[in-house]
């Protein structure tokens, strides 16, 4: 095996495991797994990441991070605060469409990671806070009669709802259905 410069092999590894984690499941793959996958040796791997459960939690802020610059680039092109909320709906449409589609990773993640003290959990408990914090900075800009948090707290339950049932029935369905009922919930512009 040729040798890896150390920056190149940490970028090789994050990327065989997004990949690997994701389809297949964390708990299914082993760090070997991502090594080879990665091409580099096992020791580059732990030099890079030091734990397995290191690189998962390296897995889901990478994710997280792509997840965000996607938000902002689907809903820069909104003026309207509801615009950009029925925008979010449209991007778990559009995510959900992808190839190989198998839910959200955050939520797969902590289903496979059952320690409420794992590192990763962390990381989806911040990911979920975050889109329900711009959920509800968007309806408060709304100025709508419901307190801002309720109704934020609600639309996450359909966006979350939704993509577990897009799973189910492997189609856009149900996350069309839950951005009319959004549509529903938000005053008119």
């Amino acid at each position: 095996m040729a040798r890896t410069r150390r920056g190149d092999a940490g970028a090789k590894v994050l990327d065989a495991a997004s990949r690997l984690f994701y389809r297949d499941g964390i708990n299914a793959v082993g760090v070997d797994t991502v090594a080879a996958e990665a091409g580099v040796t096992k020791t580059a791997l732990y030099t890079n990441f030091g734990s397995k459960d290191r690189l998962v939690v390296a897995y889901l802020r990478d994710r997280d991070r792509r997840w965000q610059d996607d938000v902002d680039r689907i809903t820069a092109d909104h003026a309207s605060p509801r615009d950009r909320i029925l925008a979010v709906f449209d991007a778990y449409e559009t995510w959900q469409s992808r190839e190989g589609f198998r839910g959200c990773a955050f939520l797969n993640a902590t289903s496979e990671l059952p320690r409420l003290d794992h590192p990763a959990r962390e990381v989806v408990r911040h990911h979920k806070t975050a889109l329900r914090s711009y959920l509800q900075t968007q309806v408060e800009r709304l100025g709508t009669a419901e307190p801002a948090a309720a109704l934020a707290g609600t639309l996450m339950i359909l966006l979350e709802g939704a993509a577990a049932m897009a799973v189910v029935e492997h189609g856009a369905g149900p996350i069309r259905a839950a951005r009319e009922v959004a549509d529903g919930l938000l005053p008119a512009a």
